[in-house]
């Protein structure tokens, strides 16, 4: 099984949020539909 470590961006120096995921695909999409409540929804870190 691969991992993946990605890093993401809210703006042009904004925030910044670093995570890791076996599914990229999914987890980015989970990350633009605020599909999960936390800090990316938050902050609005969506790539």
């Amino acid at each position: 099984m691969s991992f993946y470590t990605y890093l993401m961006a809210s703006a042009p120096y904004g925030t910044l949020y670093a995570g890791s995921t076996d599914d990229l695909a999914k987890r980015i999409y989970e990350h633009r539909e605020k599909v999960r409540p936390g800090f990316t929804a938050k902050y609005g870190v969506c790539g």
